[in-house]
């Protein structure tokens, strides 16, 4: 089996993106059905390569090599200093020789690269500062679950520019959404992402603005993140104000259809970038959202280690 290394969305084909939905899909619905999962990673083992820390990511990973039969290392930065105390290169090729796979969560996007580049086994992109392709196929299995389809749906996205945002927006290429981005001045997307997307998929449905209500009257899922990413603390001060009117509320909310979902990658600030009426509310699926990252992260170990 050729090594599969799932560090970009963009590098990733539609149709493989399809083909780990499926298997995801598929063994969400056998658990859920009989408490068990086919055990395709018996005798496995994925080293979970932590810079920074997550609820989300640790257990959802860790939780899935468990239903699939095999096992997961947790490593600390303390234990391992990436790129520091031992070089990525390095660190990858011992890490190759004991595992089956490497998940990293990591600040810089290059590290991961590294990994990828010096490892004989799959790496996973667990996150880095520039892209979340884990979160954002989570998200659009929990988008095809509540809508049963992809294609056509429109997503707005409502906040930073961040590492969230560029992955959902070429998730949502992929599979044939309407993408809408708002964002204050000067933390919109790059130009060169979004020239770089456009000419992969020159049919892609794309818009920005910098009002948040002109890209929610017709989204049929309001999407935001924390307007401070973990790093960014210092700026804090700083960016509150700024962000102040891109709120997910309940005003927010009326100017957007009926049927509109809410999500959020979590974790959430409540009554800052989203307000607790909208995050406990009915249109919330945040907590399908979270939950679904076990289920694609299953799918993905599944095809990426165990050649599903």
């Amino acid at each position: 089996m050729a090594k599969f290394d799932f560090v970009s969305l963009s590098e990733t084909p539609a149709e493989t993106l399809r083909h780990i939905l499926d298997v995801a899909i598929r063994l969400k619905k056998q658990h859920k059905s009989t408490g068990l999962n086919d055990q395709l990673a018996r005798g496995k083992v994925l080293a979970c390569i932590f810079e920074k820390p997550s609820l989300r990511t640790r257990v959802s990973f860790e939780a899935a090599m468990n239903h699939l039969g095999g096992s997961a290392i947790y490593i600390s930065p303390n234990e391992i200093g990436l790129g520091t105390r031992e070089s990525t290169p390095d660190v990858a090729r011992v890490l190759a020789g004991m595992v089956d796979g490497i998940m990293a969560r990591v600040f810089e996007h290059q590290k991961l690269k590294d990994l990828a580049a010096y490892a004989s086994v799959p790496v996973i992109n667990g996150l880095s500062d520039y892209s979340h392709p884990c979160q954002a196929m989570a998200d659009l299995m929990t988008a095809e679950e509540h809508f049963g389809k992809l294609e056509g749906l429109t997503l707005a996205y409502i906040g930073d520019g961040n590492n969230v945002a560029r992955s959902l927006m070429v998730a949502c290429a992929k599979f044939n959404m309407k993408f809408r981005i708002s964002t204050p001045p000067g933390y919109e997307l790059e130009d060169d992402l979004i020239t770089r997307i456009m000419r992969q998929v020159p049919n892609l449905d794309f818009a920005s603005a910098h009002d948040p209500r002109d890209v929610v009257h017709d989204a049929d899922i309001l999407y935001t993140d924390t307007w401070v990413s973990m790093g960014q603390e210092a700026e804090k001060a700083k960016r509150l104000p700024i962000f102040e009117p891109y709120q997910i509320n309940a005003a927010l909310l009326k100017a957007a259809p009926a049927s509109a979902i809410v999500m959020h990658c979590l974790p959430a600030y409540r009554n800052v970038e989203i307000t607790d009426e909208v995050i406990d509310g009915p249109q919330s699926v945040v907590w399908a959202e979270a939950h679904n990252r076990l289920h694609f992260q299953k799918g993905l170990l599944a095809v990426c280690m165990c050649g599903a």
